[in-house]
């Protein structure tokens, strides 16, 4: 009778503890912005923080592919801060951005702020000014395709207005 109870009271505790473990695990879905991400749980590696006037906040950029005389093509996958973005700019060969991660903010000159997150595909027109980054309350990584380098890159222009940034939250 004893080792019976003793073994209820061991399964007992044993169960409550899986159950707390169980819901400690749930209660952290969907708070991944508290949880820091590292280069491990990232596609490619952050690589080295940007210290450049063309973007604000915080920015890093791993170099993945240079253009050369074969390939006229730079590819790097950039992360995003929360608020962090690019000034205003524009690409004379154009651009196509592929979102691996996140939610960031996307803008061209006279349009809308549209909202893009992990899984998304912008097409940068040639010649077509706009902004890119993440939203103010979450972190964004895409890879940067810089096309038609052989035509010429990236025209920096001025940085986003506070405003400007901004006003994709309304949607």
């Amino acid at each position: 009778m004893r080792n019976t109870r003793l073994t209820e009271s061991i399964l007992t505790v044993s169960a409550i503890c899986v159950a707390v473990v169980v819901l400690s695990c749930n209660n952290r879905k969907g708070q991944q912005s508290d949880i820091v991400k590292t280069d491990a749980d990232m596609v490619f590696p952050k690589g080295e923080k940007v210290t450049s006037n063309n973007f604000t906040g915080t920015v890093w950029v791993n170099y993945l592919i240079e253009s050369d005389t074969v390939h006229n093509v730079n590819i790097g996958s950039v992360t995003f801060e929360p608020g962090a973005r690019t000034n205003w700019h524009y690409h004379k060969g154009g651009q196509i951005l592929l979102v691996t991660d996140g939610r960031g903010l996307y803008q061209e000159k006279g349009k809308p702020v549209e909202i893009i997150k992990k899984g998304d595909v912008v097409k940068c027109s040639p010649n077509i000014e706009h902004w890119h980054g993440a939203t103010p309350t979450d972190g964004m990584t895409h890879i940067a395709i810089g096309t038609n380098t052989n035509i010429g890159g990236a025209v920096w222009l001025k940085p986003v207005t506070d405003g400007e940034y901004h006003s994709g939250e309304k949607q």
